[in-house]
């Protein structure tokens, strides 16, 4: 089964990187053929396929030989193990409430994954994929509180804790993430942390709810100061160099969402140890 999720989420990354660039562009999103970016040519379908046509064609456009980018085949490839880790953790097939909150999380990651690759092409976070993904993690969480609720009034459940649902854990980590990060950017005049960010930390907030929210960011910075550690040891960047902090975000809500329990249970062991 997982095979089926590593394919399905080779195809959407590959589709992924066409949005990346059409939105970038402000071309027609879905029905237009894709293109080379430097002849303009149209893509033929079997040089469409995900990964394979990429090694095929040796890395270059088949009509003008220019190189294709490495983004193509790394966006495809991280779509897909990410895609086969979310059917891992989220997908029962005999569970059919499953497969409406699978399919949530498989947009929800194409979504985050888009956002982390036009952030690192063009230091902007799209804002159309934002808002849209904000209003479905919104209804997302209303339906799922919607059926927490009618289960325990079936079981005889009178009182649902608010940490256990999805809306009041969203929303606090939404407010709490969301404050902070425009602290940063409003007194910092966007030095410290883009606009972008802030609001970028809202949806976040609403996919992972308190506390994994605190995992997330502890991720993001962690990763972040890493990666400008190694750019500047690289002297790829300078100290003033400006640097995308969405890829980081992203990175620490996937690790979040898919591992939480594992990272933080290995977290405290280290103190019951002592």
């Amino acid at each position: 089964m997982l095979i089926i999720f590593l394919i399905a989420g080779l195809i959407v990354g590959s589709f992924l990187n066409v949005l990346v660039y059409r939105i970038h562009t402000a071309e027609e999103l879905i029905f237009d053929r894709s293109k080379c970016p430097h002849c303009k040519k149209q893509i033929r379908w079997f040089d469409n396929i995900p990964v394979v046509s990429f090694v095929i064609l040796k890395f270059r456009c088949r009509d003008c030989n220019e190189k294709i980018s490495w983004q193509y085949p790394i966006v495809e490839i991280f779509t897909g193990v990410i895609f086969a880790l979310i059917g891992w953790k989220f997908f029962v097939l005999i569970d059919t409430t499953s497969w409406f909150s699978t399919a949530y999380y498989l947009f929800i990651a194409s979504s985050l994954i888009t956002i982390l690759v036009y952030d690192f092409l063009y230091l902007e976070i799209p804002s159309s994929v934002l808002w849209v993904s904000i209003f479905l993690a919104v209804v997302f969480g209303l339906y799922a509180d919607w059926m927490i609720i009618s289960q325990g009034s079936t079981l005889g459940i009178l009182k649902v804790e608010p940490l256990s649902m999805y809306i009041y854990p969203g929303v606090l980590s939404a407010v709490i993430a969301f404050v902070f990060f425009f602290s940063l950017s409003f007194f910092s005049k966007e030095k410290w942390m883009g606009m972008g960010d802030a609001y970028l930390v809202i949806l976040l907030g609403l996919i992972l709810g308190w506390p994994e929210i605190l995992l997330a960011l502890f991720l993001a910075f962690f990763l972040g100061a890493i990666y400008g550690i190694i750019m500047l040891a690289m002297k790829k960047k300078k100290m003033k160099s400006q640097v995308p902090f969405a890829p980081f975000l992203v990175l620490g809500t996937l690790i979040a969402l898919l591992f939480y329990s594992p990272i933080i249970n290995w977290y405290f062991s280290l103190f019951i140890s002592y």
